[in-house]
């Protein structure tokens, strides 16, 4: 019997020594002196000897259970102590060395683009003014010299409002999601306040998505209404914000075209910045522009009809009107080089931070 107790105490103080995690030490314990530990059941033996041999097997049992417990607690202290010394490696800091800066954001580019188009403006006299993007068609289309049914409004791919799986119409025909911020023309003419130098720039939808276009975009639209406004007026708005935003190296044209609430028209296009004007990129056909210029967007004189819907007389009364996509423009910026606008919302920080 004393051999049993002796070759268990050597054996759970050979257990304890090899110990390294709370774990394994927790089940050390258990099986040497747990309730039904290997020592506990040991001792019951002793029951069974006689009263000397029991005396001295007891008391070989007891010096046993003190060796083994003294063992555990040298274990569990020296685990503690451990554990304790690698938490303070780790939280150890050097209160010396310099602080991590931490991440700071900024605009969105198209933010930045936004408020540097005002401020250009701004230097030639035009009053940033905002106008709804959910109003109603009249604004939109009618007001514009597109009347109801007529087949330029195909053309637009418009949103329009739903009220219980109906369209909505509002006090004025239908309600739309503005397909170009050209519905703040006969708004800002309502107004009365002559003469006007309008920068609306806002939120416009269509149903398109491609590399050159998106279902919700901005716009800012330029508007100029005096006496005796002329085209010579809109070329030179024109090239200053060209000079002032692109740089001098930047090629233009007019281009003459037809929009139903201005004449004359016209298409502002200025070389594409991807591929110089060349129209090509490693030999490959511009995916950006295909040919060399990209629409900056569409001009003209106020046409007589929209005047008059804005209460002017167009006998007395001339203006300009232009309607560009911030993204585009922005796009078209040399320095930028984004061949897909999609790539502005993607939400990607890798692109986002360089701007």
């Amino acid at each position: 019997m004393q051999d049993v107790l002796l070759q268990l105490q050597k054996e759970a103080l050979d257990v304890f020594l090899k110990v390294q995690t709370p774990e394994e030490l927790e089940a050390a314990r258990v099986e040497y002196l747990g309730r039904k530990g290997r020592l506990a059941e040991a001792m019951k033996d002793l029951a069974a000897l006689d009263v000397d041999a029991r005396r001295d097997a007891g008391k070989i049992a007891n010096d046993v259970k003190r060796t083994v417990e003294a063992s555990f607690a040298a274990t569990e202290a020296r685990i503690v102590e451990s554990a304790a010394e690698d938490r303070q490696a780790q939280e150890w800091l050097d209160v010396s060395l310099p602080g991590v800066v931490p991440a700071v954001g900024h605009l969105h580019l198209t933010t930045q683009a936004i408020d540097e188009i005002s401020d250009i403006f701004a230097h030639i006299g035009f009053v940033r003014s905002r106008h709804p993007e959910v109003d109603w068609d009249y604004y939109a289309f009618e007001s514009l010299n597109m009347p109801k049914e007529h087949p330029a409004r195909d053309e637009w791919e418009t949103f329009f409002a739903e009220d219980e799986g109906e369209i909505a119409l509002g006090e004025k025909g239908k309600i739309v999601l503005t397909p170009h911020t050209s519905n703040g023309q006969v708004r800002e003419m309502e107004k009365g306040v002559l003469p006007i130098r309008m920068i609306n720039i806002g939120k416009c939808y269509r149903r398109q998505a491609s590399a050159r276009h998106l279902p919700m975009f901005h716009q800012f639209e330029g508007l100029m209404v005096d006496t005796n406004v002329s085209v010579t007026e809109l070329k030179g708005v024109f090239d200053y914000f060209v000079k002032r935003y692109f740089g001098a190296n930047r090629e233009t044209r007019l281009r003459p075209y037809h929009f139903r609430f201005t004449e004359p028209s016209f298409e502002l296009d200025i070389s594409c910045a991807v591929c110089d004007g060349t129209g090509k990129v490693d030999g490959v056909k511009c995916k950006l522009c295909k040919g060399g210029w990209l629409e900056l967007g569409g001009a003209g004189m106020v046409h007589p009809n929209v005047l008059k819907a804005g209460g002017l007389d167009p006998d007395v009364y001339t203006g300009f009107a232009f309607g560009w996509g911030v993204e585009r423009t922005m796009m078209m910026r040399s320095g930028i080089n984004i061949d897909d606008i999609r790539t502005l919302y993607k939400n990607d920080l890798r692109f986002l931070s360089q701007f």
